[in-house]
């Protein structure tokens, strides 16, 4: 399956897919209101904000498999605009890892990190990003959304603004 066409569900209950956002740089991050690393909402916003109008979109998807997530949607989409002013699409609580592992997961997982390591997700934050020619680039949780490698990677793949 093309990971453009796995089926997703919006924070809201609404029915996309990746391919909504075929056009542009994706950044994906499992995300967790209650992680010592939530802060890093603040600079995905950042990057959001910086890039949104070339192309670039950051894609959050709450997860609960650390333990560290709010009980329902509408707590999380709540928590984030409220505390960190997100304005990017944020979707359904998935599992990153295990046997219910969503199959958009399934698929990021299969990339290396910069260390040659695929594999499970190793804790909320880690960040998958997607370029316009749908190669997927892997970045660890403690590895921050304005890191240059991340910053470089958008900014080579997005048209000059």
């Amino acid at each position: 399956m093309n990971i453009d066409d796995i089926p997703l569900t919006t924070i809201k209950g609404d029915e996309t897919t990746l391919g909504a956002y075929r056009q542009g740089v994706k950044l994906i991050v499992n995300v967790a209101s209650r992680c010592g690393l939530a802060p890093q909402y603040e600079k995905l916003e950042q990057l959001q904000k910086t890039y949104g109008d070339r192309g670039f979109t950051v894609l959050g998807f709450p997860s609960n498999q650390f333990l560290q997530e709010l009980g329902t949607e509408e707590a999380i989409e709540e928590y984030c605009s409220t505390t960190w002013g997100v304005t990017f699409p944020m979707f359904e609580k998935v599992k990153v890892n295990g046997r219910s592992q969503h199959p958009l997961y399934a698929e990021l997982t299969k990339t290396p990190d910069a260390a040659g390591k695929a594999g499970r997700v190793k804790w909320n934050f880690e960040k998958f990003v997607i370029t316009p020619d749908g190669v997927v680039h892997r970045f660890r949780p403690t590895v921050e959304p304005d890191a240059p490698e991340i910053v470089g990677l958008i900014e080579s793949a997005l048209p000059a603004s």
